[in-house]
C-alpha cells in the first residue's frame, strides 16, 4: 500500500488499519493539492485531496471530492491531528469531521464515526504492542 504522509510511521499506521488502499491520482505523495482514491470500510470508496500538511502540529486535512460521502453530504473535511499527551508519554489523536449534509433528511455520519474510533482502537494496538 503507498500512503500520503511523509512519515514511515503513519504509512504503518495506515497499513495495519482497515484502510484497504490509497491510490495516488494526482499530484505528488505528501504534498498539498494532491489527489488521492481510497477504499475503506467493507465497500465504501472516495476522492479525496489533500488541502493542508502541517507536520510542527502533526496535522493533516482531507477534503472529500468524490465518492460514498458525496451522495449525502455537500462537504466533507477530515482534519486528523496527533498532539503529545499534557502529562506522561505518548499523543492524542484528534479527529475532526466538518460537514454539510444535503438536506435534514440525512443522517449524521455516525458510521464514519465508528470508523474512526475503530482505526484509533488499531492505532493504540499496533503502538503498544510495539513498545
Amino acid at each position: 500500500m503507498k500512503c500520503l504522509p511523509t512519515n514511515r510511521t503513519m504509512c504503518t499506521i495506515l497499513a495495519i488499519t482497515r484502510f484497504k488502499d490509497a491510490i495516488l491520482h494526482e499530484g505528488e505523495w505528501g504534498k498539498v493539492g494532491t489527489i488521492v482514491h481510497w477504499s475503506y470500510m467493507e465497500r465504501l470508496k472516495g476522492k479525496g485531496m489533500v488541502e493542508a500538511i502541517d507536520p510542527d502540529k502533526n496535522l493533516v486535512t482531507f477534503r472529500v471530492i468524490e465518492g460514498d460521502l458525496m451522495e449525502e453530504y455537500k462537504n466533507f473535511v477530515i482534519t486528523i491531528q496527533v498532539s503529545p499527551k499534557s502529562e506522561g508519554s505518548g499523543s492524542v489523536v484528534h479527529w475532526t469531521l466538518e460537514y454539510e449534509k444535503l438536506h435534514d433528511g440525512i443522517a449524521h455520519p455516525e458510521t464514519l464515526l465508528q470508523f474512526v474510533q475503530d482505526v484509533s482502537k488499531d492505532i493504540d494496538e499496533h503502538l503498544t504492542q510495539a513498545s
